[in-house]
């Protein structure tokens, strides 16, 4: 499964309407992720650049980006961001392999 952080930024709407009827959004969107096979690992709400940070798992980037786009397309959110992640293990097969690749700056 990939890996994903997710940060978003609530719609001052959307914050009056949780405000008036409180509920666990993420739960909700968790459900919603769900459908499509996408899960929350965990998730909290934020404050500073973002009102929310998610870390999912998807069976691959096209699954993952059709649930993001179903809860971007919803209205509640005023900014979506989205970092593909990689294990330790990823990350060090990833810095091995830059290994054997010849980079060549350019010249002047």
């Amino acid at each position: 499964m990939a890996h994903y952080l997710v940060q978003g930024s609530y719609t001052s709407g959307s914050w009056a309407t949780q405000i008036q009827n409180p509920q666990n959004r993420i739960e909700q969107v968790g459900k919603m992720f769900a459908s499509k096979g996408v899960n929350i690992i965990t998730g909290y709400y934020a404050f500073g650049d973002f009102d929310l940070c998610l870390i999912i798992e998807g069976p691959d980037n096209v699954t993952a980006a059709s649930a993001l786009i179903a809860a971007a397309a919803g209205g509640a959110l005023s900014k979506i961001q989205t970092t593909v992640l990689m294990t330790a293990e990823e990350g060090l097969e990833a810095i091995k392999g830059a290994g054997s690749i010849e980079y060549r700056p350019p010249s002047a």
